[in-house]
């Protein structure tokens, strides 16, 4: 009797690939929208807990934190480019559980001070934002010449400086603050009773995508190349608008960009946004009617 051996023929082992590479080719894009949705839980999970640092900072210290700290010295004249530059995030360490970088932080020196490089060398996760495609840790802050003037933490979350332009601080002499209609500006020193357009209809913290250039926690390190745009955000444009400015808030979720608003609550904002209401959002005392979402 003749035996037969049971196989497969080289035609049905094509069709079982092609059908289970067309499986994989469906089930793959769920996946990935799982993990994104995943991904984009944790970083607005971040943005709520640094609105409750930045709400606790208030019922502390009865304002909020300065954008940022520029003095002259040695006379100690407000100047926008001056030390020791120590932002706003710098600032609610302690209040988002990060008492030991605070021990570290010698926030009476510059930034760049060798007494800070244990500083200057923590990352912080509550900071960063899983979705960024850019998954560096660290990232070189040079001068408009290409010098390195230093190697900083990189972070996904900026302030609000509002609607002016942040370059215009650079050009100020000493002894002039350099101020905005945003929470978040040079020396400043916000009350949420100043915001009479709204808590819930103020923008606090914007969400910042790496694609247009590094932001960090630190602050603004003097003679960096847009040293304010690394800690700071304008609203000139909507978020991923495509400009590719470093001082746009952007992110590279699909749904929009996420947006802290005074009130603590946490906000997609997309890019198709009124621009008149988007401007409105981002100033405090513009008197302009709005509710958001």
């Amino acid at each position: 009797m003749n035996r037969f051996r049971k196989a497969f023929t080289l035609v049905e082992l094509l069709v079982v690939i092609a059908v289970i590479g067309i499986l994989v080719a469906l089930l793959l894009p769920a996946v990935q929208a799982a993990r994104e949705a995943a991904r984009r839980m944790s970083c607005n999970n971040n943005m709520k807990q640094v609105g409750l640092a930045l709400h606790n900072y208030h019922d502390t210290y009865l304002s909020l934190p300065m954008g940022w700290i520029g003095l002259e010295t040695p006379n100690g004249r407000v100047l926008s480019e001056g030390e020791p530059g120590w932002g706003w995030a710098a600032r609610v360490l302690p209040f988002i559980e990060q008492n030991t970088v605070t021990d570290i932080v010698r926030d009476t020196l510059p930034i760049t001070d060798p007494q800070n490089q244990s500083a200057r060398n923590t990352h912080l996760p509550i900071y960063r934002c899983p979705s960024d495609a850019n998954s560096q840790q660290f990232f070189d802050l040079q001068d408009a010449g290409g010098a390195v003037l230093a190697t900083v933490p990189t972070a996904n979350y900026v302030g609000m400086f509002g609607t002016l332009e942040l370059e215009d601080c650079e050009l100020l002499p000493p002894g002039v603050q350099c101020r905005s209609d945003g929470p978040f500006f040079h020396s400043s020193s916000s009350r949420f009773r100043d915001f009479i357009d709204g808590m819930s209809s103020t923008l606090l913290v914007a969400e910042r995508s790496s694609k247009y250039g590094g932001s960090t926690w630190l602050g603004a390190v003097p003679g960096a190349d847009e040293s304010f745009a690394r800690i700071l955000a304008i609203a000139d444009e909507p978020p991923n608008s495509g400009g590719g400015h470093l001082d746009d808030p952007g992110s590279y979720h699909p749904g929009g960009t996420n947006f802290v608003f005074a009130d603590g609550s946490v906000h997609i904002i997309v890019e198709t946004i009124d621009l008149n209401v988007y401007f409105a959002l981002a100033t405090m005392q513009g008197g302009e009617a709005v509710s958001f979402p």
